[in-house]
């Protein structure tokens, strides 16, 4: 089996495609796609001890926007 990664310009070939998928021609798998934070979050958190996690970082965002509606 050959996988191949495929960006589609045009939407006559989505349909295409979903047609060939649809006579079991070939399979279509969506890929999660990881967000850049949460993988510049990893790439921090690998290199040290005590990076904050997601929720503590949440939680810093929330109270520096309180405090900014607040004034």
């Amino acid at each position: 089996m050959e996988s191949m990664k495929i960006e589609i310009v045009n939407p006559k070939a989505k349909r295409l495609i979903n047609n060939l998928a649809d006579m079991d021609l070939i399979r279509i798998k969506k890929e999660k796609v990881k967000s850049d934070f949460i993988e510049l979050l990893s790439k921090l958190r690998k290199h040290s001890d005590n990076a904050p996690s997601l929720y503590e970082i949440t939680q810093e965002v929330e109270s520096v926007r309180k405090s900014r509606h607040e004034n």
